[in-house]
């Protein structure tokens, strides 16, 4: 079962960069986003989903994160990446995935840091 440290880091630090990031820089435009608040809102559904398929397996139906607005971003964020670790101390990680878990975690890793770059 791989150590889900890395991600809650990653995962708070950049709640909390958004959390703190005025008006102004949440609705500005990025690569890729329409804006900054977009992009992590993205990335709070991309966590999500990847949580929701490792508890519930491949067949489950989809269901997605709501848009709550730019203010609640980093909220959805840090929501999102604490279940996506809670996920990966679950069962499905305990019962021999360490691998399949380790390349989760490492996407998961990754996407935050694409998003964080967004935010520099």
């Amino acid at each position: 079962m791989p150590d889900a440290t890395a991600l809650l880091d990653a995962v708070d630090h950049l709640a909390d960069r958004f959390r703190a990031m005025p008006q102004s820089r949440l609705l500005g435009a990025v690569p890729g986003h329409r804006s900054r608040a977009a992009a992590g809102l993205a990335l709070a559904r991309l966590l999500a989903d990847r949580a929701q398929a490792w508890e519930e397996g491949p067949g489950a139906a989809p269901r997605e994160l709501p848009d709550a607005g730019a203010f609640a971003v980093g909220d959805q964020i840090a929501v999102a990446g604490h279940d996506l670790a809670a996920a990966l101390d679950g069962p499905a990680a305990r019962a021999g995935n360490d691998e399949a878990a380790t390349a989760l975690l490492e996407e998961a890793i990754a996407a935050i840091g694409e998003v964080a770059g967004l935010c520099a």
